[in-house]
């Protein structure tokens, strides 16, 4: 049985939609148990799965504008921190949580603790391509600054991740630069490109530029924090742009283009799914001692039943046990 602790307190929407979507979870999937962390008389509201479900009662949670470290620190019995320690003690074995970012990402820090060996956690996601297959990216923004070592060890994380978690057989790593040359980039970016290049762990394809990625030009795509965070955002963004005029030009655009709606709806359904990244589930800090996953705080029902599906998928391929014996050699061949 897969064991997974919920932030039931965390999100926009909390405690509803997370206690909708493990609802459905738990319907959906028989091998798994549910602890939810959080008020019980708010969650028992909207619970309706009775088996394979518990409540861990707490009043205290964690902000969207607590400053994360002290919020760690001294809200020891916050929903948050209850699951990580679950974890942490061997009663779970996976975190979810669409609360405060960076809270999370040092409760996966200080208390589930990071891999012997992995210098910094980077935080993965799948995002979109016009295809529907996706690609993983990291590291979308649990460091600003990164060293070529760190980038290294991304890629070797997000190779890996793509190969056990999506089934992709030696998948495509791409660094994502200014250009695709092998000259160009900015220090940083010239050693991460000749450490990746003489790395046999991974399918190494060269520098990728922003404007191929949702292309499918790669199935991993790797880069710092900051500028992973950047991308991730101005995608978020268009998506949602460009539906927001596609909504607009029908509405405004009188009888015929309500009509020509009409002939274009599944297309246009289509559009926006290929558009929408919530079936892929949340954003994994990757390289922690168990899952430890992020979902968006907008996240709504759905999205939690498809980020507890890639809990699921995780715990099943046992993706983090794995990640140690293939990263030590890489490790030791640093050295």
């Amino acid at each position: 049985m897969k064991r997974i602790a919920v932030d039931a307190m965390g999100g926009d929407h909390a405690p509803q939609a997370i206690v909708e979507g493990v609802n459905q979870a738990i319907t959906a999937f028989s091998d798994i148990e549910v602890q939810l962390y959080g008020d019980e008389a708010k969650i028992r509201q909207y619970l309706t799965a009775t088996e394979r479900v518990s409540i861990i009662h707490t009043d205290e949670k964690i902000n969207s504008d607590d400053e994360p470290a002290k919020a760690i620190r001294r809200k020891k019995n916050a929903s948050m921190v209850l699951a990580a320690k679950a974890v942490k003690e061997g009663q779970a074995d996976a975190v979810l949580s669409a609360g405060n970012t960076g809270a999370l990402l040092a409760a996966g820090l200080f208390v589930v603790g990071r891999i012997k060996g992995i210098d910094r956690p980077g935080l993965l996601s799948t995002l979109p391509t016009t295809d529907g297959k996706g690609f993983d990216m990291l590291d979308l923004g649990a460091n600003a600054e990164s060293t070529a070592k760190h980038l290294h060890q991304y890629a070797v994380l997000g190779s890996f991740y793509a190969e056990n978690v999506r089934s992709i057989a030696k998948p495509r790593v791409g660094l994502l630069n200014n250009g695709t040359e092998e000259t160009k980039g900015d220090p940083l970016r010239k050693e991460v490109f000749a450490l990746l290049s003489d790395e046999p762990a991974i399918n190494f394809i060269g520098n990728i530029e922003a404007r191929e990625l949702m292309n499918g030009v790669a199935d991993v795509v790797v880069t710092d924090g900051f500028t992973g965070n950047a991308v991730l955002k101005s995608i978020e963004g268009t998506a949602l742009g460009i539906m927001g005029q596609l909504k607009t030009a029908i509405e405004g655009g009188g009888l015929r283009a309500k009509i020509g709606y009409l002939f274009m709806k599944n297309s246009l359904r289509t559009l926006k799914k290929s558009l929408d990244y919530s079936d892929a589930g949340g954003a994994v800090l990757f390289g922690l001692n168990a899952p430890v996953v992020k979902a968006h705080g907008s996240s709504d029902a759905k999205t939690i039943l498809a980020t507890i599906r890639q809990i699921r998928t995780m715990l099943e391929s046992d993706v983090v046990a794995k990640s140690v014996a293939k990263f030590s050699p890489v490790e030791e061949s640093d050295e």
